[in-house]
């Protein structure tokens, strides 16, 4: 059964966001939500090695002060990681989740959503920031090597009454739009298509097929083609219609392929002020 999985890195109002966005995209999906928190093995080693120390004398003495700490540490960082899990079930819980299940894996963030890629429906994770935290170094890391549709957020999160796709016409692009709208997830939410490219006949009617797709399936869509900077424009276009998701393909052969395999991955991924919605 497919899930939407949560990564709970933090406490206060980063995890609350997380675990709302969560929790009303397993609702609307009707999927079980697991709330998921991954201690890093870079950090928390699970123990020091001390082989071919012996006889070093003070040193050796030092040496295992050093791993009697990093267990203290790891120890201390497991017990933060299960308290941070447990508020977050009593959050998901208050939001509507009768039973949210809770995991904590010892590990690799990257690895360990690859182990639980096959039963996940949606990934929820923060886009991380100054703080340094693990998803913030991770981010991309994870966009890369997950096939997954991902949820990336901001510190808060609001539910959606606008949405906007960023639409160019790819393979991919044309399955976002699909998986939008065969999905229940965005059900009678009003919808914003927006092509950044020439407006040539070909691109309107790239668009004309996307828009009828949309509005087949149901969609209120208002769909429109601008000139610009890809990156730049998208960043006010959700400004200027109030969207409060940006929802894209990942990693389609195109000038948004270029934007997000490149440096403006961050970018985007930092400046934009509401959640962004990868489709793969």
């Amino acid at each position: 059964m497919n899930r939407v999985i949560a990564c709970i890195d933090g406490v206060g109002e980063r995890a609350s966001g997380i675990c709302d966005a969560a929790s009303w995209a397993s609702l609307r999906l009707d999927v079980p939500l697991k709330l998921l928190h991954v201690l890093d093995r870079s950090q928390y080693p699970t123990g020091t090695d001390l082989t071919g120390s012996i006889g070093l004398g003070s040193r050796e003495a030092l040496l295992e002060e050093l791993a009697d700490l990093d267990e203290k540490r790891g120890k201390l960082a497991r017990e933060q990681g299960r308290l941070m899990l447990d508020a977050a079930r009593e959050h998901a819980v208050a939001d509507g989740i009768a039973e949210p299940e809770v995991l904590q894996r010892h590990g690799d963030l990257v690895e360990t959503l690859q182990e639980l890629e096959q039963d996940t429906r949606l990934l929820v994770f923060g886009r991380g920031g100054s703080a340094g935290e693990t998803l913030g170094r991770n981010v991309e890391a994870v966009i890369r090597a997950l096939h997954r549709p991902m949820l990336l957020l901001p510190d808060d999160f609001k539910a959606p009454e606008r949405f906007l796709i960023a639409y160019d016409g790819s393979p991919t692009s044309r399955k976002a739009v699909d998986m939008v709208a065969q999905s229940p997830l965005f059900t009678g939410i009003p919808c914003d298509l927006l092509m950044i490219a020439p407006s040539t006949n070909d691109v309107k009617l790239e668009l004309k097929q996307a828009q009828d797709k949309l509005t087949q399936a149901g969609f209120d869509v208002t769909a429109e083609i601008l000139a610009g900077d890809v990156e730049q424009t998208l960043l006010n276009e959700v400004v200027m219609r109030r969207a409060d998701m940006l929802v894209m393909g990942a990693y389609g052969h195109s000038r948004i392929r270029q934007m997000l395999v490149g440096s403006t991955t961050s970018n985007l991924i930092r400046q934009t002020r509401v959640p962004l919605l990868l489709l793969r």
